[in-house]
């Protein structure tokens, strides 16, 4: 598992870490603003963590309307403080 502070320190390497889970590294690419990355990741599974970053893009792009279908997919409520916030909950989550 891995925690905020952790995940942040990975945020300056090339990559995201091998052996992290496709929407963890999707949170990754979220993080350094690489948004096609991060949602191509996240269309890649169709379980509950695939859909909740999902969202989480989805809100960041300012589709609202898609990001609550995707939140309900996660069965996730909408989520409104910061991205950044949000991001550390998920990735504490995951």
């Amino acid at each position: 598992m891995v925690n905020r502070t952790e995940f942040e320190r990975t945020l300056t390497a090339d990559a995201p870490p091998q052996g992290w889970s496709r929407p963890l590294q999707a949170l990754w690419h979220a993080a350094r603003g690489d948004w096609e990355a991060a949602h191509e990741l996240a269309q890649a599974g169709d379980d509950a963590a695939h859909a909740w970053v999902h969202a989480h893009l989805h809100r960041i792009e300012g589709d609202l309307a898609n990001a609550a279908y995707w939140y309900r997919q996660a069965k996730q409520p909408v989520a409104h403080g910061t991205f950044e916030d949000e991001r550390a909950a998920m990735v504490e989550g995951m």
